[in-house]
């Protein structure tokens, strides 16, 4: 049996946008249409060019731009990119879900998918039925599925809704479910997108120990995930796409570091086109790292203030709303989050124009590292109406302080300035009023 349980050979994927849904009066339209379809489906097999660039680019966009790489039996890989970068077109295209406009891609093995909440679920059937139903769809026999199932309940914790058709469960219910029968049901390969998100941060811990017990299994995975941290520490390697194109297959931690470091986000002052979402009443326009007058910088020591300067362009009134700026290490971790209003006092409400805030931190806080930084505006628990992720980065660097010399720059990551109290030893009361011998 070969090694390889996932090979890609110059796979790429075309999308045309914009383009109407052509209407078919006749039966013969329609088998025309069929065949003009087909030939330029032959013709772009056959004579697809070398150099992508060279087909139009108004209504066409290639999702992925000819991706090579091979995945080992037992291999956890990680799948990093921005919004847009084509991870999940190729996790649907390994699963059978949609084909690909050029090249390859083998699987060798059962596959379980989880891309999408519920995908693969009959909304009509219960929730026990669905289990048994994606059992079956694996290939796996009746007492296979009956051996795990009440480890699959237990997991998702719907006892009370098991046999409630799952259209009536909600959106965490359909998740924990989903991601309960995709880990359990043991697949050879799994194949999991970020889904993790819709969740509650308790499900979430709970679901990445179900992940580490699947790569200690010797499973195939393939995850896809905005989280670095969970990247770190469940993928051995990762693959970095950038824009459809693989731009990196290494360890986890230099991809993380490539990934955290592409340009976009390693600049201190980053402009950002507000024509990108020309229906938001409040986006950014400009965001940079800052000394405290005001210059861009990119590091500075750790005994220094660091500033980040943000400049939003509101276009109609909004009431109500919220600037964050969250902080990560440079494992892709957050640290912290402050928000407006946690200075403000309560939500914040805007006129149309320009305006610019800036949030300091302060020196002896951020330890020795590299960090990125995620902003955002938003009505709380109901619209983002902008946010960019890891957008910049900044470094704080040693400044040659004692701690340094015994602990080589291992303070953690937060310098805490927390209130310290002594008091005098207790000691006897001869001893201190006793004179000195002569």
């Amino acid at each position: 049996m070969s090694d390889i349980a996932i090979r890609v050979d110059h796979l790429s994927k075309l999308y045309h946008i914009g383009r109407a849904q052509q209407r078919h009066d006749t039966l013969r339209d329609a088998i025309a249409d069929v065949r003009r379809k087909m030939e330029d489906g032959l013709r772009r097999r056959r004579d697809l060019p070398s150099s992508f660039s060279d087909l139009p680019s108004d209504t066409d966009l290639w999702a992925l731009k000819d991706v090579s790489f091979e995945v080992q039996r037992g291999e956890v890989v990680g799948v990093i990119g921005r919004n847009g970068a084509g991870k999940s077109t190729l996790l649907k295209i390994l699963s059978r879900i949609t084909e690909p406009t050029s090249g390859r891609a083998e699987i060798h093995g059962r596959v379980g998918s989880l891309l999408e909440v519920g995908t693969g679920f009959h909304p009509e059937l219960t929730g026990r039925e669905n289990i048994y139903l994606n059992g079956a769809i694996l290939g796996m026999k009746r007492r296979e599925i009956e051996a795990k199932f009440d480890e699959i309940v237990a997991f998702a914790a719907i006892e009370r809704f098991l046999d409630t058709p799952v259209k009536r469960y909600s959106s965490g219910m359909y998740v924990r479910l989903a991601f309960a029968v995709a880990a359990h049901l043991e697949p050879e390969i799994l194949l999991v997108d970020e889904v993790l998100a819709v969740g509650d941060a308790q499900f979430q811990k709970k679901c990445l120990g179900k992940m580490g017990d699947v790569a200690r299994g010797g499973r195939t995975v393939l995850f896809v995930s905005h989280n670095m941290g969970a990247i770190t520490q469940l993928c051995p390697n990762s693959l970095l796409l950038r824009f459809g194109i693989m731009a990196a297959l290494d360890r986890s931690d230099r991809v993380v570091q490539a990934y955290l470091g592409e340009r976009g986000y390693g600049q201190p002052d980053v402009q950002l086109d507000p024509a990108s979402q020309p229906d938001s009443a409040a986006v950014f326009t400009r965001c940079w790292i800052c000394a405290t007058d005001g210059t861009p910088i990119s590091s500075v020591t750790v005994d220094s203030p660091i500033s980040v300067g943000l400049q939003i362009l509101v276009r109609k009134p909004v009431v109500g709303v919220e600037l964050s700026v969250r902080v990560y290490n440079s494992h892709g971790e957050p640290l912290f989050t402050t928000n407006l209003s946690s200075h403000a006092r309560e939500l914040a409400s805007f006129l149309p124009g320009e305006y610019i805030f800036f949030v300091e931190l302060p020196a002896h806080f951020l330890a020795p590292d590299r960090y990125s930084l995620h902003v955002g505006i938003h009505r709380p628990f109901a619209e983002i109406l902008d946010a960019h992720d890891h957008l910049l980065t900044f470094s704080i660097e040693e400044s040659g302080s004692d701690m340094w010399q015994y602990l080589h720059g291992s303070y953690g990551n937060i310098l805490v300035q927390f209130p310290w109290k002594h008091s005098l030893p207790k000691v006897q009361k001869s001893f201190l009023l006793d004179p000195i011998p002569q």
